[in-house]
């Protein structure tokens, strides 16, 4: 009987280890990715060997974009996440993913973040109330009239002047043209008229006024 009874018990034990873990495997199955608070506002990609990084579209079932980012290159980050295995992701804007062991957060002593100016033009202002900008660009002169007039013109240029040298070709990995958009924000046309559009539209979402923005920037040195 006593013999019996410590078998009973024993078999009882194993049976509740084994549910344990079945518990447990459940728990690590079901686990949730999530948004969480993000911990940073700029990231740097690490020296690797590759001397570059992928970007995804997702961190919850990532897609590689086609994109990359470039060893010690510094860039703008909008949110962090947790994937359902416990990986960190950091989102650069528009659903543009990296994975947080490839980056580390704060700038990289030599770089600027989205600052990468390629060609110069000249620009002009007209005395009406919006400011026209002539391009150079190769052989042939583009012309295209902002909607913004006087301290917002002129906030509007400060900020481009830094992010890109005032340059409509300038780019830096996934940020493009003269105010250093991301490419998913211009849907693949980086023609002129589109990058002003999608510049004016953007910050007045986001901070209501190229004013506003440019106090941003004078901040963070990022808007």
């Amino acid at each position: 009987m006593k013999i019996k009874s410590i078998l009973v018990k024993s078999i009882a034990v194993t049976a509740l280890s084994v549910t344990g873990l079945v518990a447990a495997n459940n728990n690590t199955n079901t686990a949730q990715a999530a948004i969480v608070e993000n911990d940073t506002d700029v990231v740097t990609v690490k020296n690797i060997s590759d001397n570059a990084i992928t970007v995804y579209n997702s961190y919850k079932k990532p897609e590689a974009t086609g994109q990359t980012l470039a060893s010690n290159t510094s860039w703008k980050v909008i949110k962090t996440a947790y994937d359902a295995k416990g990986h960190k992701w950091y989102d650069l804007g528009k659903n543009q993913w990296v994975r947080a062991k490839y980056v580390t957060r704060g700038y990289h002593t030599q770089a600027a973040v989205t600052q990468a100016p390629v060609q110069h033009q000249t620009q002009t202002e007209n005395t009406n109330s919006a400011a026209t900008t002539t391009v150079a660009n190769n052989t042939n002169t583009q012309t295209t009239t902002s909607t913004v007039s006087g301290s917002e013109a002129s906030a509007k240029e400060w900020i481009a002047g830094r992010e890109s040298g005032g340059s409509y070709g300038a780019s830096n990995g996934q940020y493009v043209g003269k105010y250093q958009l991301s490419a998913s924000y211009l849907n693949g046309d980086y023609s002129v008229a589109n990058q002003e559009r999608v510049a004016d539209n953007y910050v007045k979402g986001r901070y209501g006024s190229w004013t506003a923005a440019k106090a941003f920037w004078q901040a963070n040195g990022w808007y």
